[in-house]
């Protein structure tokens, strides 16, 4: 459990920019290694192959970016946020995409050119060599996850199934750093080369095992997550209580989410990420969830007593990020599960609450978060009813500066359905809120 602060920035780095300037070092400084080696290596049998080379070069570059974007480092997830890093590993995935079929394509072109024949003899001529091969697959790997990952076929597709042809992105590391060891030149074009390779395949695996793997298990071997409770706060909404051992010690955060599985009462691949909708004290975990599907509406049943695997804490939704004194919190739906534990951890400075709900009967959590805003001296905005066509939207500029004139002097904290939080980003973009002072974060599995 990380102790609650109100500490406010000022005049520094936020963690965020620290955070993005470290990968563009890290990124920047590979590529000028990358190119070194390249060029270092001397060309190849003709300058197809060269070319070939170099894109292949970028390309195992490019998938270990991949690995380290979706491996859980808690440094960069606490910082930049899983939503941001998924982001960036999907744009990363469709540059190795086009990066490994142009490598491909080149390498098919400069044999055939080199033994004047037509590219596909030259391309059934490759299929038999040990380290062509590994590469053909592996390519094919790539393009198979890129092509599920577009946007038309994955949501057409159940996650359990998206999710596991997506694990097949493992198999094509595992082949294309064995045709990268096989292809020579790359490893041994120099002492240095050789090293260097090393260096990044050991590092980008030993970071993607560590957050995804060892973690997880350590954690929950130590901790021995349990449910103790479960309390329904409506007719379709669930708080879970999770107590365990040395809870003291889980580095968790107001504000973060937690993925979860309960072994025995669901599959084990089915998870959920879920926000803590308590600040966490050392004592124990509490999630609020709304039944959604068919994970989230069996937690109703959950027995008590029963174990519980979780993995986290993760996300960048925290008190981390603020710059300034006061603060506004805006929730739509069960989206107040993390601003409820954000409002719990603030114990000082100004606050201002606005609860976009249906109807107050619609409140989760309503008490608490009306409890927590008076004992802190601080303002709530419950906006119920629909958004009709001839309503002014309850989030638009006008209505934003009406309820909270000082908002540009605030840190605003903005989480709810997707639609809703589109629709204050922008009106906080009209209202020139600066962007270091807007976090917003979508909580998912990646």
């Amino acid at each position: 459990m990380v102790a609650a602060s109100d500490t406010v920035r000022r005049g520094t780095v936020l963690p965020v920019d620290a955070a993005r300037w470290a990968i563009w070092t890290f990124v920047v400084a590979n590529v000028l290694i990358v190119e070194v080696l390249f060029l270092g290596a001397g060309s190849g049998k003709n300058g197809v192959l060269t070319t070939a080379k170099f894109f292949g070069l970028h390309a195992a570059l490019l998938m270990l970016f991949q690995l380290l974007l979706v491996a859980r480092v808690p440094w960069l997830d606490r910082r930049i946020g899983m939503d941001r890093l998924t982001v960036w590993h999907r744009w990363v995935g469709f540059s190795l995409l086009w990066t490994v079929l142009t490598h491909a394509t080149l390498v098919v072109l400069g044999y055939a050119t080199l033994d004047d024949t037509s590219m596909g003899k030259t391309f059934v001529a490759l299929s038999g060599v040990p380290a062509s091969l590994l590469g053909m697959l592996a390519a094919a790997v790539v393009v198979v996850i890129a092509a599920v990952s577009a946007r038309p076929v994955r949501r057409r597709l159940p996650y359990e199934v998206w999710h596991g042809l997506h694990l097949l992105l493992y198999v094509a590391l595992g082949l294309s750093f064995v045709h990268q060891l096989q292809e020579t030149t790359t490893f041994t074009s120099s002492g240095f080369a050789t090293a260097y390779w090393w260096t990044l395949w050991l590092f980008a695996f030993g970071a993607l095992l560590t957050g995804r793997l060892v973690m997880p298990l350590w954690r929950n071997a130590y901790h021995r997550f349990q449910v103790t409770a479960v309390v329904p706060e409506s007719d379709d909404v669930v708080s879970v209580y999770v107590t365990g051992r040395h809870l003291d010690r889980l580095p968790a955060r107001a504000g973060q989410f937690c993925i979860w599985r309960f072994p025995g009462h669901n599959h084990w691949w089915l998870a959920n990420p879920f926000s803590l909708s308590a600040a966490p004290a050392g004592q124990g975990l509490r999630l609020t969830a709304k039944a959604a599907g068919t994970t989230s509406a069996g937690l109703r049943d959950l027995p008590v007593g029963s174990r519980a695997f979780v993995e986290g804490p993760y996300g960048a939704f925290t008190s981390l990020h603020r710059s300034r004194p006061g603060t506004l919190l805006i929730a739509g739906g069960v989206g107040i599960t993390p601003v409820r534990a954000l409002l719990e951890e603030q114990a000082t400075g100004d606050v201002v609450v606005l609860y976009r709900v249906r109807s107050e009967a619609d409140a989760v959590l309503l008490n608490e978060v009306r409890q927590l805003v008076a004992l802190r001296g601080g303002r709530l905005h419950l906006l119920t009813g629909r958004t009709g066509d001839n309503a002014t939207p309850p989030f638009a500029p006008d209505n934003l500066h009406r309820l909270v004139p000082d908002l540009t002097e605030r840190d605003v904290y903005v989480c709810g359905p997707p639609a809703m939080t589109g629709a204050v980003l922008s009106g906080l973009r009209d209202l020139r809120v600066p962007a270091r002072q807007i976090h917003a974060e979508k909580f998912g599995l990646a």
